[in-house]
C-alpha cells in the first residue's frame, strides 16, 4: 500500500510541473571525466587503487555496524546519545537512518568487490592473483555481514532478499577462491572458520581455525581509521572512528555506558594520534582459539578446552595494553552516583570489574582483554557453567567488535527504503520482519539494566543474558555447536 501512495504522489508531482522541470532533472547530460569509468577501468595499477578503496570501505561498514550492534546487545547502554535512537531495547525501526546506512554499505562493499572482478581488474594490465585473491575476500565479507547481521538480504541492487544461511555459503565460496588464488592468508581462514561456526558446521569451522593458527598463532587483522576526519565523514583517507567518538571522545557527556561487569575494558578506542584513530581488531586469533574451546567443550574434551584457553590467556597476555587518562569520564551521566565508577566496587558478587577513572591512568586492554582466570580454566567442566564461562569470555574478548549481538541471536531488519523502492521485497519478507529470538526479545528493556547502591558499593544486573544463552543453548538462534 506504501508503494503504491508513493508512486501515486511521484506521478502527480510530475504531471503537475511544467516542461521547465526537464531542465533540472535530466542528470544525463551532466559529465565528469574524473569520475567516469574509463578514468579506473583499462588504467595501469587501477586494481591496486581500487583495492585500496575496499579496504577504505570497510571502516564505513564497521562505522554503521558496531554502533547498532553493540548498543543492541547487552555490552552498553545509550543513555543520551544522538547515535542510534532505537537499538537499547531492540526497538528496530524500518525508517531508522542508521538501518538504512548498515544496508546500503553492506552493499557497497559487495558491488565494489564485483566490479573490482568484472571491470578494474582485468582492465589492468598490473592484475595480479593476489589482488584478485582481495576481492573476493571482501565479496565474501559483504555476504559474511549480511548473514551475520540480517535474516536476509539482497545480493544485487532491487533483487530478492537472499536468506542468511545462503548468504553464508556464498561467503564461503568467494572466500575460498580468495584462498585458491592465495593460500596462508590467516584473514581468509578466520572469516571461513567464522562463517562456519556461525552456520554450526563444527568441523569446517575447526579445520579452518587450526589453519589459521597454524600460520601465525598470534594473528590480527585490523580495520583503520583517520582521525582527522569528523565522525566517519571521509576526510582524504578513511573515515574516523565513530564508535572511538562515542567511548571516548565525547568525555563528560557518559552517554554509551559499558555494563559494570565489562567496565574494565572501557574505552577500547581511545585517542591514538591526530592523524590516526585507534582500528578496529576483526578476525584475530583469540577468535579461533574461542571456537576451538567450544567444539572441544561440545566434544566432552575438557583438557583440550582447558589447553585452548590457557592458550588464550597467554595471547591476551601480549596484547596492548593502553595508560589512558579517562578522569573526564565521571561515570556520572545525568544521575551522580548513579553509575558504579570504584575499584572497590562488586558486579554480581565479583570484585575487581569496576575501575576508579578519578585516581589516575587506567590500563585498557585495546585488542583484547579478559577476566578469565587460570584457577578458572583448571575448574572448567563440559556442562552449564562451563558454557556461561565460555560466553563470558567470548563476551569480553570481542567487546566493542560486534560479536555479542550475532552470539545473542538478534538480527536488525531491512529499512524502509528498500521496502518501498525494491517491488521484490515486501514488509513482511523474511529480513523486513522482525526475527528474534523470544527468550530476548522478551527481556529486551532489562538488557542493560542495573542495580547500584553507592554506598555499599554492590552493583548487580537486572538479568544474566549469558546465563540465558546457554539456558537456550538447543535453540537454532544461539550457540550453534549445542
Amino acid at each position: 500500500m506504501k508503494k503504491i501512495i508513493l508512486i501515486i504522489g511521484a506521478v502527480f508531482f510530475l504531471v503537475n510541473c511544467t516542461d521547465e522541470l526537464s531542465s533540472v532533472v535530466d542528470f544525463t547530460k551532466v559529465e565528469n571525466p574524473t569520475l567516469s569509468e574509463d578514468s579506473v577501468v583499462g588504467q595501469p595499477n587501477s586494481s591496486i587503487i581500487w583495492l585500496d578503496g575496499l579496504k577504505r570501505n570497510m571502516a564505513f561498514v564497521y562505522n554503521e555496524l558496531l554502533m547498532l550492534s553493540e548498543i543492541g546487545s547487552d555490552n552498553y547502554v545509550n543513555t543520551q546519545t544522538f547515535f542510534s535512537q532505537f537499538m537499547d531495547n531492540l526497538d528496530l525501526q524500518p525508517a531508522d537512518p542508521d538501518l538504512r546506512d548498515a544496508t546500503k554499505e553492506i552493499a557497497r562493499l559487495r558491488e565494489m568487490a564485483i566490479f573490482g572482478l568484472e571491470k578494474v581488474g582485468p582492465g589492468d594490465s598490473e592484475y595480479t592473483t593476489e589482488t584478485e585473491a582481495e576481492y573476493n575476500y571482501f565479496l565474501g565479507l559483504s555476504y559474511m555481514y549480511a548473514g551475520m547481521y540480517f535474516p536476509a538480504l539482497p545480493q544485487e541492487p532491487l533483487g530478492p532478499a537472499i536468506p542468511a544461511r545462503q548468504n553464508y555459503l556464498d561467503a564461503i565460496a568467494a572466500i575460498d577462491i580468495a584462498i585458491g588464488l592465495n593460500p596462508g592468508q590467516t584473514r581468509y581462514l578466520m572469516a571461513k572458520s567464522r562463517i562456519n561456526y556461525y552456520l554450526g558446521n563444527k568441523a569446517e569451522a575447526v579445520a579452518a581455525a587450526n589453519a589459521a593458527l597454524a600460520i601465525d598463532g598470534s594473528f590480527d587483522n585490523v580495520v583503520n581509521f583517520d582521525a582527522d576526519a569528523p565522525l566517519g565523514v571521509p576526510n582524504g583517507t578513511d573515515p574516523s572512528n565513530v564508535f572511538e567518538s562515542a567511548l571516548f571522545e565525547r568525555a563528560t557527556f557518559d552517554d554509551l555506558q559499558p555494563l559494570p561487569t565489562l567496565d574494565f575494558l572501557d574505552p577500547k578506542y581511545s585517542f591514538l594520534s591526530p592523524n590516526e584513530d585507534s582500528p578496529v581488531h576483526y578476525l584475530k586469533a583469540e577468535e579461533a582459539l574461542l571456537i576451538l574451546a567450544e567444539a572441544n567443550l561440545s566434544d566432552n574434551n575438557v583438557s583440550a578446552a582447558r589447553e585452548n584457553l590457557t592458550d588464550l590467556l597467554a595471547l591476551i597476555d601480549t596484547r596492548e595494553v593502553r595508560s589512558i587518562d579517562d578522569s573526564i569520564e565521571g561515570r556520572s551521566e545525568v544521575d551522580p552516583g548513579g553509575r558504579p565508577d570504584s575499584t572497590n566496587v562488586v558486579v554480581n558478587g565479583r570484585p575487581n570489574l569496576v575501575l576508579d577513572r578519578q585516581n589516575g591512568n587506567v590500563s585498557i586492554p585495546s585488542v583484547s582483554g579478559t577476566s578469565l582466570t587460570a584457577d578458572d580454566i583448571a575448574s572448567l567442566n563440559a556442562d552449564d557453567a562451563g558454557l556461561e564461562l565460555l560466553y563470558r569470555t567470548r563476551q569480553e574478548v570481542f567487546i566493542a567488535e560486534g560479536l555479542r549481538f550475532v552470539d545473542m541471536g538478534l538480527k536488525l531488519i531491512i529499512d524502509e527504503n528498500e521496502v518501498l523502492l525494491n517491488d521484490n521485497i515486501s514488509e513482511s519478507d523474511l529480513g523486513a520482519a522482525i526475527l528474534l529470538p523470544s527468550f530476548i526479545s522478551s527481556v529486551a528493556n532489562d538488557l542493560d539494566a542495573i542495580t547500584y547502591n553507592a554506598e555499599t558499593g554492590v552493583a548487580t544486573t537486572v538479568i544474566d543474558v549469558t546465563e540465558i544463552l546457554v539456558e537456550n543453548k538447543t535453540s537454532d538462534f544461539v550457540l550453534p555447536f549445542h
